[in-house]
């Protein structure tokens, strides 16, 4: 007996960022298609009452096809090797969607909505501001520190310039390697070129890439 009834679960039918209604383990639902990590992804929504009861069918046949559950740490690393963002860690009051390469999600055709003059602000479009990126160290197993600054010369006078700042920072065993996001000054203009991020024992060099650091076609995500 499937544990979904009422539902086309193919691509097709359910894509990415769709929803449908139907029943899960008998149970009224609506079945979001959506990735918090950039694996092929669902969320499940059912009144709060069934809501262990569904969890435990959906993880009793989960394993048998060898599925195995995972904690928001797990999840906070698989994001960040994909390049998603958490809001208020990744940025800030300061950050538009341009900063952060979001400048897709955002309606092209609509001819007022709630922001759109303030994006429109000199200060808000100026050449210069710090935009989101991702960096590599330059020794791969070297993990940065979230919060640490990021200069362009390391041998500047103290106080020194600081240009951006490191949001999220991992071991990621899909890549092998530490991996980071940072804010960082006319960061996509920078791409390939070497910073430095001093700290108290050692500076550190790392490159500046992009943000995606696994599955960068995103085939993943209709897996």
């Amino acid at each position: 007996e499937p544990l979904v009834e009422g539902i086309d679960m193919s691509d097709g039918a359910l894509p990415h960022m769709s929803v449908r209604e139907g029943k899960i383990c008998g149970v009224p639902t609506r079945l979001f298609r959506m990735s918090f990590t950039g694996e092929r992804g669902f969320e499940v929504n059912v009144p709060a009452d069934y809501g262990q009861a569904v969890w435990e069918a959906l993880w009793s046949e989960g394993q048998k096809h060898g599925a195995c559950a995972y904690g928001t740490e797990a999840m906070h690393v698989l994001r960040a090797e994909k390049g998603y963002i958490i809001v208020g860690q990744d940025t800030d009051g300061t950050v538009t969607p341009g900063d952060a390469g979001l400048d897709w999600a955002v309606g092209k055709k609509k001819t007022d909505f709630v922001g759109i003059r303030g994006m429109a602000r000199p200060d808000l479009v100026a050449k210069g501001r710090k935009q989101l990126v991702g960096l590599k160290t330059k020794d791969p197993k070297v993990v940065l520190e979230e919060g640490a600054q990021i200069v362009g010369d390391p041998k500047q006078a103290i106080p020194m310039t600081m240009i951006g700042h490191v949001t999220s920072s991992y071991w990621s065993e899909n890549c092998d390697r530490s991996i980071a996001l940072a804010l960082v000054a006319g960061g996509r203009d920078r791409m390939g070129e070497t910073l430095y991020v001093p700290m108290p024992n050692a500076t550190i060099e790392v490159e500046v890439t992009g943000m995606v650091f696994f599955d960068d076609k995103g085939e993943r995500l209709n897996g």
